[in-house]
């Protein structure tokens, strides 16, 4: 169906991508799958016209092709929705959703027929089996409603080719459950689909077949029932790496609690009745299915959302006064779900973003000390592998990877002693998942504080000491992370959702 012949992209001296090639076929599931920075979203970007290409041609039913803009992909029947989401903040999930496409308006005039537009994307959701609002703005939509969104957009679009660049980033379990169904269901009407993911269960799950990318070049594509998780990963990354598994760490109870909540609640009750801990040198995961309230806790403690009442004691002072700049004097720092809209100044470079939260180290009363922070940035980039041209490269040509490895950095930078991670691994690959997981051990190991936060129930059994579950706002469970089961935290998650639906009934 589509053809990608000997595919070459440039940014100055530095090559994304160098003689890639790859075939899609009619009503198939394609994975392309490759380290952050292997080539991956460039190639995404040529195929629906963000970038141009330096090099190579693209084929449609074996007709060459010129995609010179987004509207010319979208009318030859290439869709995508992006790792990086494209709505408008301001309007609500109606408007986004039919953005872009003929409204239905009324016969005489330009009214919109705001009644039909309701009605046809309330079928869809029906079809899709989706529960969203799309009454709410964007900009009050969690990460995973968004993504459902974009989803929805996509599917309201008759495409040849359907790209999914990371589309689990931000979904739990039943969230994905609905994608692979809705996938199966375009795939058995003709849709081929390129799917990009950092998750290999998925693409062992889901794809025919697979193309591996490896440093901007196309290492072979294999049919999927011939690979496993090791085989991709040395493939992906040229070594083997083992399985992640738990790493049983004692943390002395005579540690002091750097962090304690005791019935803590948001003034917009999305926080409603938590009670935690974590001590000096823990880490302390947090798990709950979407709408738990799991995001709104970290900006509660980080002090982007308003306590209503409860205690919050760090190291033990009584907390009484919130804001960013308040808990990063105390040692506070957050690593937020979505590192593009809330970690990073998009329109700076490497540098700017990484030293943003600790210029006065940097600066004298007139003038920064320009050569002190190039040398700690350097230093900072060599530690955490960013791979970039240079600290003066802007942000936004990083792959996701190395982005989040300069979120980190930046928080780093200010020594913390606790650290609240929301989501620390989204759309990241294999290795630096590892690499993050690491950090965060050798922070532990340095009696900082770690608050983590998953949708991926296994990722807080590879990493945390303790588990807090959440339901609706409140801590419901917690476990020791020794004997428990993914089984078992779901069947308490989903325990909590049965009684909540017979009350509501």
């Amino acid at each position: 169906m589509l053809q990608v012949k000997q595919l070459d992209k440039r940014f100055g001296h530095h090559y994304a991508l160098l003689g890639v090639s790859l075939d899609i076929k009619d009503g198939e599931i394609h994975a392309l799958v490759g380290e952050n920075g292997a080539g991956k979203s460039t190639l995404i970007k040529i195929l629906t016209g963000i970038y141009s290409s330096d090099g190579g041609n693209i084929l449609l039913h074996d007709k060459k092709i010129e995609i010179t803009e987004p509207k010319v992909a979208r009318k030859i029947g290439i869709q995508v929705v992006h790792q990086d989401r494209q709505l408008i903040n301001s309007f609500t999930g109606y408007e986004n959703l039919f953005l872009g496409l003929t409204y239905p308006t009324y016969k005489v005039g330009f009214k919109i027929r705001w009644k039909a537009m309701k009605q046809k994307a309330e079928q869809l959701k029906t079809n899709l089996g989706i529960s969203l609002d799309l009454g709410k703005l964007a900009e009050h939509m969690t990460p995973s409603e968004k993504t459902m969104l974009e989803i929805m957009r996509a599917a309201m679009l008759d495409c040849r080719l359907l790209i999914l660049d990371e589309p689990t980033a931000a979904l739990n379990d039943e969230e994905s459950e609905l994608l692979f169904d809705l996938i199966n269901k375009l795939v058995a009407k003709g849709t081929s689909i390129l799917y990009v993911s950092h998750r290999m269960n998925e693409i062992l799950r889901l794809s025919h077949r697979v193309t591996v990318m490896r440093n901007g070049k196309v290492a072979g594509t294999y049919f999927t029932k011939d690979m496993s998780k090791e085989k991709l990963v040395q493939l992906m990354t040229d070594q083997t790496t083992a399985a992640n598994k738990h790493i049983k760490r004692s943390v002395n109870s005579s540690k002091l609690d750097v962090l304690q909540l005791e019935g803590v609640s948001s003034f917009d009750q999305k926080v409603q009745d938590v009670s935690l801990h974590v001590k000096q040198g823990e880490i302390v995961g947090i798990f709950g299915l979407a709408g738990s309230g799991r995001t709104e806790l970290l900006e509660t403690i980080y002090g982007t959302r308003k306590i209503r009442n409860g205690k919050l004691v760090i190291k033990g002072r009584n907390i009484t006064s919130f804001s960013p700049k308040k808990s990063l004097s105390r040692g506070v720092i957050l690593i937020p779900e979505d590192r593009r809209a809330d970690g990073l100044i998009l329109n700076m470079s490497v540098r700017e973003n990484m030293t943003l939260s600790t210029l006065p180290k940097f600066s004298s009363i007139f003038r920064m000390k320009k050569k002190k922070e190039q040398a700690v940035v350097h230093t900072w980039m060599g530690k955490l592998q960013v791979k970039a041209v240079s600290q003066e490269q802007p942000i936004t040509e990083l792959s996701g990877g190395n982005q989040q490895k300069v979120v980190f950095a930046k928080a780093l930078l200010s020594d913390p002693i606790l650290f609240l991670c929301d989501e620390p691994t989204q759309a990241v690959d294999v290795m630096t998942r590892e690499e993050i997981h690491r950090l965060l051990i050798e922070q532990a190991k340095k009696d900082a504080a770690v608050l983590l936060v998953s949708s991926d129930v296994q990722e807080v059994l590879d990493i945390a000491d303790r588990i807090y579950v959440l339901h609706e706002g409140k801590t419901v469970a917690e476990f020791p992370n020794k004997a428990v089961t993914s089984e078992q935290i779901l069947q308490v998650c989903y325990n909590q959702r049965k009684q909540s639906d017979v009350i509501n009934e």
